[in-house]
């Protein structure tokens, strides 16, 4: 695993705790694979905190890529809005 500032390891560990982000953007923004991620967050959480994130994520579709099906673009949220000629489009 490569060295990571404590600014980095404190984004990647809200990334991971957030649902809708994917392991797959963590390693396309930091490098880190899956299994780097999850030994950062035990290192660095307490272990009740560890168990709990874990069990969270575990086998959920909106933390992998491949079981989500995204509408366009990178990482977009499918509740996320365009924004076209300076204005917000609606749904």
């Amino acid at each position: 695993m490569m060295q990571l500032d404590s600014i980095a390891i404190d984004r990647i560990i809200e990334m991971a705790w957030e649902d809708r982000t994917t392991f797959e953007a963590i390693q396309f923004q930091f490098g880190l694979k899956e299994q780097e991620v999850i030994d950062l967050m035990r290192k660095e959480m307490k272990l009740k905190s560890f168990k709990m994130w874990r069990e969270r994520v575990q086998g959920r579709k909106t933390k992998h890529e491949k079981l989500r099906v995204f509408e366009k673009g990178r990482f977009k949220c499918t509740r996320q809005r365009t924004i076209t000629n300076n204005s917000i489009s609606k749904r």
